[in-house]
């Protein structure tokens, strides 16, 4: 194999010696970052000469060619075969210029041989197999249609029937040419026809030499330049997918370069903005600069404030929730093994429901930094309306606030959201509460809920988008309180701008909560307020026809028991793989743990487990979805679960794919982790009977 066809540079090195520069703040330094284009080797096309096949660090380029050269000539392919089909039996009309016992015999071959040919191979196109075996088949579409005219040559008698040989010559074009098929099957086809007309002018029709001479030497010359024409179409395609390639290669690095550089800019620009802190005292003068540097500074904040909350989210959240996971699950097993009478479970069950809390608030976090709802089911919001007024939430806040009314409004029959029962019940906790706190006498909450047709979209005030058209269902609390100001209007969702008593009656996380999880449902937000009279938030969220399944039941001790299944926890923090070892014992399992990736690998190489509990996130070392690539490298087919203080992630419904299990956010409960658990276990079972 060599190289062929192509050799070139894609960019000129010489325009890339000169590195962009970005001027400093004085004005006096500058800046020097890489240009991306500088440095470029020369690429080459590395082909097989003979079979056009990329080759050599370039053959991982030929399957995805062959796929996008398939896809791209389909139509065209079946448009060849429809030509075809038409072309070759019209012209069987001429056949009824021979008397018609030849007449015959020719129908015969034309529409009783090669026309059903060109039909079964027109359907087969249609077929999910074709791809796999679409140039040999074409290959044979040619042979056979030069057979048919062979075959027919021989019918007819001389020496009209050595005219036939033009015959040859359309399939050779049409091999060739029409039918984009690669260089060398269309070599193969266009010898072969040549190979079989000259024997058959030989032994079959006894054509003249003189004829014989003249019919074959246009047949060599239509067959040469027809493999020049093949080889020159199929090079030109190769050439245009790998240069598109490289684009495509390059493009990402420019994308990569002008990341990099933005990162500097936003640097500069960050120290721009430090170093005008310093002339505030020199621009007090200066009314216009300065109301217009206070609302930079207003910006600047919100913007450090959310980038704050998102580096703590999903720096912090994997191990606060491992941490968790001790004062949640820790107090269920005890509470298990103490009488009922015992005093210790009082306070254990407040250390648990502690511990629940601090969850939700760490889930907040995450809501937050848009990477808190896994959870995607149909939810009737009118039943989340009708189990918040029943909750201890609700309750507990009437008790706070005896003066206010409530009152609702939901609509019946109404659509499904598509979304996360928690946060959007959370969502209502946090306006409903906000409500009754903006009514310091008595007032009248006014829960709404109803469908929407949106044809034209609604100009928002407080969101960035305007609200799409589409069919929505609307959540809507009204308030007769004392109404928003404009300053406050404008901040309302910043996360901990609050007007209530820090660590009393708000973490300031409340509105921040409800605008990230609207967001994570793909919805709007609308307020409409009015200092003195009350306050209506409007929620439009998309409208889905996806029933609610129904609520699961609770799953007793007994039924999440196992029948001592062989269980290995991976996980890097030793008081998870305490509190999952505890748990997992409790239940009836026998419980090996490992301290990392690489020692579950270990582990496995001489021992076979039931079942993983696997940790995602494991440091240093390898962490869970190449743990579980490696495992299966060792039993194919191993099952696990695994386990995150993330929500759900890309790397998760990787492991997924490639078999893992059901996924379980830390800190879990003895329920979650057991039906986890027996859910897997049975899924493995059913898979073996499954299995001859």
């Amino acid at each position: 194999m060599v190289s062929a066809g192509l050799s070139g540079r894609v960019l000129d090195p010489r325009r890339s010696q000169t590195n962009a520069k970005i001027p400093a703040q004085t004005g006096r330094e500058e800046c020097t970052l890489p240009n991306p284009a500088a440095d470029i080797p020369p690429v080459d096309i590395r082909l097989n000469r003979l079979t056009l096949a990329f080759c050599g660090d370039q053959a991982h380029l030929e399957k995805p060619f062959l796929a996008g050269y398939f896809k791209k000539y389909l139509n065209h392919l079946r448009f060849c075969h429809g030509c075809a089909i038409f072309f070759y039996s019209i012209v069987g009309l001429s056949d009824t210029s021979f008397p018609s016992h030849i007449t015959h015999l020719l129908w015969i071959i034309r529409y009783g041989m090669v026309v059903p040919v060109f039909v079964l191979g027109f359907l087969v196109t249609y077929t999910r197999y074709y791809e796999r075996f679409w140039q040999q088949a074409s290959m044979v579409y040619v042979l056979v249609t030069g057979g048919g005219f062979m075959m027919m040559s021989s019918v007819v008698p001389p020496p009209l029937g050595h005219s036939y040989y033009a015959g040859v010559l359309i399939c050779l074009v049409f091999g060739y040419t029409f039918i984009r098929e690669r260089f060398i099957y269309a070599s193969v086809a266009g010898n072969l026809l040549v190979a079989g007309y000259i024997l058959v002018s030989v032994l079959v029709i006894h054509v003249p030499g003189r004829t014989l001479f003249h019919d074959s030497t246009y047949v060599f010359v239509a067959n040469f330049l027809g493999m020049l024409i093949a080889y020159s179409i199929e090079l030109s395609a190769r050439r245009d997918f790998f240069l598109t390639t490289r684009l495509s290669e390059e493009q990402r690095k420019v994308r990569q370069a002008n990341v990099e550089l933005e990162m500097r800019v936003a640097q500069r620009t960050a120290e721009i903005l430090k170093a005008n802190e310093k002339l505030k005292s020199e621009m007090a003068a200066h009314l216009k600069a300065e109301k217009e540097k206070r609302q930079l500074e207003v910006r600047l904040q919100q913007a450090r404030k959310m980038e704050a909350i998102g580096t703590l989210a999903g720096g912090v959240a994997h191990d606060l929730n491992n941490i968790l996971s001790g004062i949640v699950s820790y107090p269920e097993l005890l509470i298990m093994d103490l009488p009922p009478e015992s005093h210790l479970r009082k306070p254990l069950l407040t250390m648990k429901r502690s511990g629940e809390k601090a969850a939700a608030i760490v889930q907040d976090l995450l809501t937050l930094a848009r990477r808190g709802v896994a959870v995607s089911e149909a939810v009737d919001l009118n039943r989340i309306v009708a189990e918040y007024l029943e909750s201890p939430e609700f309750e507990k806040l009437m008790q706070y606030h005896p003066h206010i009314r409530i009152k609702t409004r939901l609509e019946s029959s109404l659509p499904t959201v598509v979304g996360s029962p928690v946060h959007l019940s959370k969502c209502l906790m946090n306006l409903v509460s906000n409500a009754a706190e903006a009514m310091p006498v008595e007032g009248q909450i006014t829960i709404c809920t109803r469908r929407r047709q949106v044809r034209a979209p609604i100009k928002n005030g407080v969101d960035i988008a305007n609200i799409a058209p589409g069919r929505y269902v609307i959540l809507s609390v009204t308030d007769t309180g004392t109404g928003i100001s404009t300053q406050d209007l404008e901040r309302i969702f910043e996360p901990f701008y609050t007007k209530k008593v820090m660590g009393r009656s708000g973490t300031g996380l409340g509105m921040a909560v409800v605008w990230g999880t609207v967001k994570d449902h793909s919805g709007f937000i609308d307020i409409d307020s009015t200092e003195g009279r009350g306050t209506t938030f409007t929620l439009f969220f998309p409208a889905s026809e996806t029933p609610v399944a129904a609520p699961a039941e609770h799953t007793g001790l007994s039924e999440l028991s196992g029948s001592g299944e062989s269980i290995l926890v991976v996980d890097d923090m030793p008081e998870q793989r305490e509190i999952a070892s505890s748990l997992l014992k409790k239940l009836g399992y026998q419980v090996a743990t490992a301290a990392s990736g690489e020692e579950a690998v270990d582990y496995l190489k001489t021992r076979r487990v039931d079942l993983l509990v696997l940790d995602m996130i494991m440091d240093p070392g390898i962490d869970g979805l190449e743990t579980y690539r490696r495992i299966l490298e060792l039993h194919p087919g191993q099952r696990a679960v695994i386990a995150s203080g993330f929500s759900e992630t890309v790397r998760i419904r990787e492991i997924q794919q490639l078999g893992g299990g059901g996924y379980i956010k830390k800190p879990y409960s003895l329920e979650k982790i057991g039906k986890a658990i027996k859910a897997e276990l049975q899924r493995n079972q059913d898979g073996r009977q499954a299995t001859p």
